[in-house]
């Protein structure tokens, strides 16, 4: 049982069972948000959840993979029935198919190197998906009080940044997953731009380079860091930004 004061919001965080999605969730979860895990392998995500509920927070599990549509379908129903809207989506899924970020400029992670298939896939994890799954449960948050949808993106999707040799992650190129970030960004804006006269946000996280299996050892963030930015863009107030792309707080170019 959950010893957190609900407040009454309805959350849906995509690849929840562990990093940065179940990081998001906890957060979201010590607010009163009721939580629920999105997770492709059923048992690891009921376990998270089960993990989350020992902390006091209100979580349940949904098997879910973001690139199957009838999952897509399977969550527009579990949402519909048990709640009839759906205040925040985080579109958190998301894959890293190069061998490692790379700051040579060369070798595998060269754009000449990567494959056909590995850039296929990884638009379909990080962009064609959450777009489709988005599109599909976006009549539920139409139905909330103030829908939240948050696309977790990465600094690595900074077109800005990746052009700008002074930047500092000028060096680190990995084709295929800084070209589906930049991708679900565009979405981001697209998207703000067609609700802007509703009450629905959308915006963008980067969530900081964190210590998780996508991220590695050598990252400077904490794994309980890397659920911040995500849930304050999930909360944000009536008068916060729309259509930005964020890290804590501060606005990320594009």
């Amino acid at each position: 049982m959950s010893n957190t004061k609900q407040n009454g919001k309805i959350a849906f965080i995509t690849g929840a069972n562990r990093g940065l999605g179940l990081e998001t969730a906890r957060e979201l979860g010590k607010t009163g948000t009721v939580v629920v895990l999105g997770s492709r392998d059923s048992k690891k995500g009921e376990a998270a959840a089960a993990k989350l509920r020992e902390e006091g927070i209100n979580t349940e599990s949904l098997a879910f993979d973001v690139t199957n549509p009838k999952d897509h379908q399977k969550a527009y129903d579990y949402f519909a029935k048990k709640y009839g809207r759906l205040d925040i989506l985080v579109n958190n899924a998301g894959i890293l198919k190069e061998s490692q970020i790379s700051a040579t400029g060369s070798g595998p992670n060269s754009v000449s190197a990567v494959a056909p298939e590995v850039l296929r896939e990884t638009f379909e994890t990080n962009f064609f998906a959450p777009v489709a799954l988005t599109k599909k449960l976006l009549p539920l948050v139409r139905k909330a009080p103030a829908g939240r949808i948050v696309n977790v993106s990465s600094i690595l999707g900074s077109l800005t940044l990746h052009s700008d040799p002074n930047s500092p992650i000028y060096p680190f190129k990995t084709f295929a997953y800084d070209a589906s970030k930049a991708a679900l960004n565009a979405f981001t804006i697209h998207l703000a731009y067609e609700l802007r006269d509703s009450k629905i946000k959308v915006n963008s996280a980067h969530p900081g380079w964190v210590k998780t299996e996508m991220g590695g050892p050598n990252a400077p963030m904490e794994s309980s860091e890397g659920g911040k930015t995500s849930a304050q863009l999930a909360a944000l107030p009536d008068d916060g930004p729309n259509g930005g792309f964020f890290h804590l707080g501060q606005r990320v170019p594009w």
